[in-house]
């Protein structure tokens, strides 16, 4: 069956960085439009970033010129760059995959288990 695990991670400083992995399996990797969303405390889940079988991508105005999303299809990886973090970037951090390049994350349909980001100030 699919599988999206993240991984990546963890505590950082404001100003720093991280760099968020997700392995995907038991599907085409190229199949599938694939994002990022994050949820923190009391928040609703929020896109981050998208991404194409082209490589086209799209990010939401609070992380623009901040996080980069890219993927390797030879890995079947997707990654999410973060730099110049920040406190209100502290989240769970989801990968995601669905037949719907769109920032609604009822179009997704698998995702990932999350992975913890904590931005301190």
């Amino acid at each position: 069956q699919v599988q999206l695990v993240e991984s990546g991670g963890g505590s950082v400083q404001a100003g720093g960085s991280l760099r968020l992995s997700c392995l995907a399996s038991g599907y085409t990797f190229s199949m599938y439009y694939l994002a990022w969303f994050r949820q923190a405390p009391g928040e609703e889940r929020e896109g981050v970033a998208l991404i194409d079988g082209h490589g086209d991508t799209m990010y939401s105005n609070s992380v623009e010129g901040r996080f980069t999303i890219s993927k390797d299809n030879a890995k079947n990886t997707l990654y999410l760059q973060m730099n110049s973090l920040k406190p209100e970037d502290t989240a769970m951090y989801y990968c995601a995959a669905g037949p719907v390049f769109a920032w609604n994350s009822h179009y997704y349909t698998y995702w990932g288990q999350g992975t913890q980001v904590t931005v301190s100030s």
